[in-house]
């Protein structure tokens, strides 16, 4: 019996045997013939091509806060704070980002393409337009800056492209069009952020401070914020446009700050003014600042006799600009350049007059 099952073990284990083999024997299994690739098409090139050359000039910023260990705040340390994305302006080393990047850091360091990791420092911020700019504390050599292209000729479908770290993952791209063209956004101070870029390029936490380029690898944008209920990419991001860029960081590489024009008057709150004289579109003098830009040019404030209250001046365009608003108003003042002089067109007592101000600098 027992001589019986073993040779039926041994045959069995034969059989078994043998089946393998051939399904294992050499040249039995073979992966198909590789068709050899042809040439990718220049619309694929391109997206390639650029991001290669413009790959060296994006950044990973992480920051560290300061946090106290005990109650009475003795033992303080550093802990990671925050992460985003920037890139090289110039070869001295500054770097642009957003400012809610690095809001509030204790210490920022900036990774390169390289990988090597440096310490920056703090050289200026403009909060009302979400940028800020930093330095390397060593300049390592051939620094890439990015070439800066213009946002005054976008036009909606155009191809772009955007670079970042999403979520961490570094040297990220994501291609998209430009949906929109003259978005607004709120910026960390609450101030409007106006002309902002929309555009379906996915863009999610990390990609903040990045550069959005044209399909000529030129920046066009600062990736600034997304749409999305879940917080991640929904198609529906936003970047601060070039041209407001390449006017504000020179000035934060200057001064530290953006400079900006004391038009020397009081704005009146919207829903007082709606309130007092009815639904009015424009900006409403208020109080006007003795020996100011507003008192120069000739603005009257609101003014009263008795219980009756005057209303001032209604400011309702300027440069041929309309401005329905007090941020609509800076906006359109902070785009000119300062020391020269801005038409205004002003509503008084019911007709329309036009009072030129001199755009004199804010004191500090």
């Amino acid at each position: 019996m027992r001589k019986s099952i073993l040779i039926l073990g041994l045959l069995s284990f034969g059989l078994l045997a043998g089946w393998c083999g051939h399904a294992l024997a050499p040249g039995a299994v073979r992966p198909r013939p590789v068709e050899p690739r042809k040439a990718l098409p220049e619309w694929e090139q391109g997206p390639i091509r650029h991001f290669r050359e413009a790959a060296p000039s994006v950044v990973y910023i992480t920051t560290t806060e300061e946090r106290s260990r005990d109650f009475l705040g003795l033992d303080v340390v550093e802990v990671p704070a925050g992460s985003g994305t920037g890139f090289i302006w110039d070869e001295l080393g500054h770097v642009v980002t957003n400012f809610h990047v690095i809001k509030g850091a204790a210490r920022a360091y900036i990774t390169l393409a390289d990988g090597s990791r440096h310490e920056a420092s703090y050289v200026g911020g403009a909060p009302d337009k979400d940028l800020a700019v930093l330095l390397l504390a060593k300049t390592p050599p051939r620094l890439r800056p990015i070439p800066i292209g213009t946002s005054a000729d976008l036009q909606v479908g155009q191809a772009v492209l955007a670079i970042g770290n999403p979520f961490g993952l570094d040297q990220t791209l994501t291609t998209g069009v430009v949906s929109a063209l003259g978005r607004e956004i709120q910026s960390v101070t609450r101030r409007r952020i106006s002309g902002v870029i929309q555009t379906d390029a996915a863009i999610n936490p990390g990609n903040s401070g990045g550069p959005l380029l044209d399909s000529a690898g030129r920046l066009i944008g600062v990736n600034t914020a997304i749409q999305s209920p879940s917080g991640a990419s929904a198609g529906i991001g936003f970047a601060v446009p070039v041209d407001t860029v390449n006017r504000v960081v020179p000035q934060l590489i200057a001064r530290g700050r953006l400079e900006r024009p004391d038009l020397g008057f009081e704005p009146v709150a919207p829903r007082l003014m709606e309130r007092a004289f009815g639904p009015q579109k424009g900006v409403m003098v208020g109080k006007v600042t003795r020996s100011g830009a507003a008192a120069k040019a000739g603005l009257q404030g609101v003014s009263a006799e008795g219980r009756r209250v005057f209303p001032g001046d209604l400011i309702q365009a300027v440069n041929g600009r309309t401005v329905e608003d007090w941020d609509g108003l800076l906006d359109a003042v902070e785009a000119l350049p300062l020391g020269g002089t801005a038409q205004l067109e002003v509503e008084r007592e019911g007709r329309k007059i036009r009072l030129p101000i001199r755009l004199e600098p804010a004191r500090e």
